[in-house]
């Protein structure tokens, strides 16, 4: 069994210094996790924000360890102490936008979008009504630049570079603005020299026309965006039904985007608990930024963020989020986009769903209990296979248990249970 990518996000300006990240890489080794994700850590522009690139090939002096070193070397130290804990490390390729101040615009302005009277145009987004555009950014003209074949030698030698150096992954961001025959270009240049290495599509708020269309250009991975389901519109299973023939995906219950989710829930630990375990279940990947295992609450800003904010524990779910990736693991389900299907528990306030893997051949029921004050009590609904004898696992400790007959489990506030056939006998 391929295990699915379980990702720790390392926030740089969070973290600090590169020489600084080994206590959080070990953290996320010791949690059971197998890939590193590093926001860009490049030379930024005017604004500071990890976004706004200026160099792609210069450390952003928040991350550099006051030796004077290549950042080369710091990089391939942090790489290295990665490597020899068994963690992948996955790095953002920005490739829709540059700073505004980067040098890139002055030496290649035909790379550039431009208005109508030939100002840099500055790329934006839909936020409810109202438009917001960035104008530390400068919009990269990949599909219609007059030196398109410069442009995209640029973005293939960037990416080569990285690879080179031994990153082992590529979260693309924004992928869908970005023409899929560079993605094919890009990836597979890269993977006719590094097999290995991995790339993952972010293409949440797009059309599920646009996600597929940039699925199928060469990505191993996109990001889902089941963080928002509700567990009652249809709207999620329908994405999932249309992705998971085309591509796997990753899971998360909150992101460097997203506002803490021990904020969004007041606080209510099971719950927080509960979103991660559906996320490790759900999907073949799953993903979580740091501090979310201490309930942090300040939400992460690609300027403004420091290592001073990195805050005093609100609680510890290092061990919980140990044994869920662990529960994670063991099943061959849970490491796959497989068929997918909702189960009917005989009530709104119970949430159920069938997963089995690809070629039908293993599979689990999902269990979860979306009332947040009461334990509820749950039978095995009726066409779930019940031979061999099942077991219940609660993800959030790794215990297992025999279902006994009538088959009726007791699901904990805001808790989730997995069940499967009994170890003890074979499927």
């Amino acid at each position: 069994m391929r295990e699915g990518p379980r990702i720790y996000n390392l926030f740089p300006i969070l973290a600090g210094p590169l020489s600084r990240w080994r206590p959080h890489l070990e953290r996320a080794a010791g949690m059971g996790f197998t890939w590193i994700f590093v926001n860009p850590f490049h030379e930024t522009g005017f604004s500071g924000s990890l976004y706004s690139v200026k160099d792609h090939y210069r450390l952003d002096p928040r991350l550099q360890d006051g030796t004077g070193r290549p950042a080369e070397e710091q990089l391939r130290d942090m790489l290295g102490a990665a490597g020899r804990l068994g963690l992948a490390v996955m790095m953002d390729l920005v490739i829709n936008h540059t700073a505004f101040d980067s040098p890139l615009v002055r030496e290649h302005p035909d790379w550039y979008k431009r208005d109508a009277t030939g100002q840099i145009l500055h790329p934006g987004a839909k936020d409810g009504e109202r438009r917001v555009v960035w104008r530390d950014l400068a919009e990269v003209d990949n599909a219609g630049s007059p030196d398109r074949d410069a442009l995209w030698n640029y973005w293939r030698t960037l990416a080569l570079y990285y690879a080179g150096l031994g990153f082992r992954g590529f979260r693309c961001d924004a992928a869908y603005q970005v023409p899929a025959a560079l993605w094919r270009d890009l990836i597979g240049a890269v993977k006719a020299r590094h097999p290995e290495v991995l790339f993952f599509a972010e293409t949440l708020g797009c059309a599920p026309e646009q996600t597929l269309e940039t699925a199928g250009s060469g990505f191993d991975f996109i990001f889902n965006s089941s963080k928002w389901w509700d567990f009652r519109e249809v709207w999620c299973l329908e994405q999932y039904d249309k992705t998971a023939p085309v591509v796997p995906t990753i899971s998360f219950p909150e992101s460097h985007d997203t506002p803490r989710l021990a904020v969004e829930l007041g606080g209510d630990q099971a719950a927080v608990l509960q979103r991660y375990a559906f996320a490790a279940v759900f999907s073949t990947g799953v993903m979580l930024p740091m501090g979310f295992e201490y309930g942090f609450q300040k939400r992460l800003h690609v300027v403004q963020t420091t290592p001073a904010d990195w805050e005093s524990p609100r609680w510890d779910l290092t061990g919980a989020i140990t044994a869920i990736n662990r529960t994670k693991a063991r099943f061959r389900a849970l490491n796959e986009d497989g068929m997918l299907q909702p189960v009917d528990l005989g009530n709104p306030q119970r949430f159920g769903f069938h997963k089995r893997t690809r070629d039908g051949r293993e599979g689990v029921l999902a269990v979860l209990n979306l009332d947040r004050t009461r334990a509820a009590r749950v039978r095995v609904p009726p066409g779930v296979p019940t031979s061999p004898p099942l077991a219940w696992t609660d993800p959030l400790t790794g215990t297992s248990h025999p279902v006994t007959d009538p088959g009726e489990m007791e699901v904990g506030p805001a808790g989730i249970l997995i069940v499967h056939p009994d170890p003890k006998f074979p499927y």
